[in-house]
């Protein structure tokens, strides 16, 4: 399961952060997962608070926003939010293969004290 190591990573920088501005605590992180990222978004959630115990963020939530990736059929040219890196258009079936976005795993923001 690499969402440990995503999350171990996560809470790393945002305590980097949180040093940096000499923070005493952390108390949320709000991370950017892309559909197409590979990351499983309920086992990112699940390993959190363990990647966060013994550290300033311990007690931290985690909130996760989602980023849908936009496709274009190359057939017929209609645009929809695609969940896979190989997605049927909806439109007329054919496998569609330029998707932009829905990559991205970064963290949107830090709530410290």
């Amino acid at each position: 399961m690499h969402e440990m190591s995503i999350a171990l990573n996560v809470v790393d920088i945002a305590v980097q952060n949180a040093r940096r501005e000499k923070a005493q605590k952390i108390n949320e992180i709000v991370l950017e997962v892309g559909a197409l990222s590979g990351v499983v978004a309920e086992a990112l959630q699940f390993c959190f608070s363990s990647a966060c115990k013994q550290t300033m963020a311990d007690g931290a939530t985690l909130e996760i926003i989602h980023q849908p990736a936009e496709a274009v059929c190359d057939q017929c040219g209609h645009q929809f939010d695609a969940d896979q890196m190989l997605s049927a258009c909806p439109q007329c079936g054919q496998t569609v293969m330029a998707t932009q976005g829905g990559r991205e795993l970064k963290i949107k923001s830090i709530n410290i004290d």
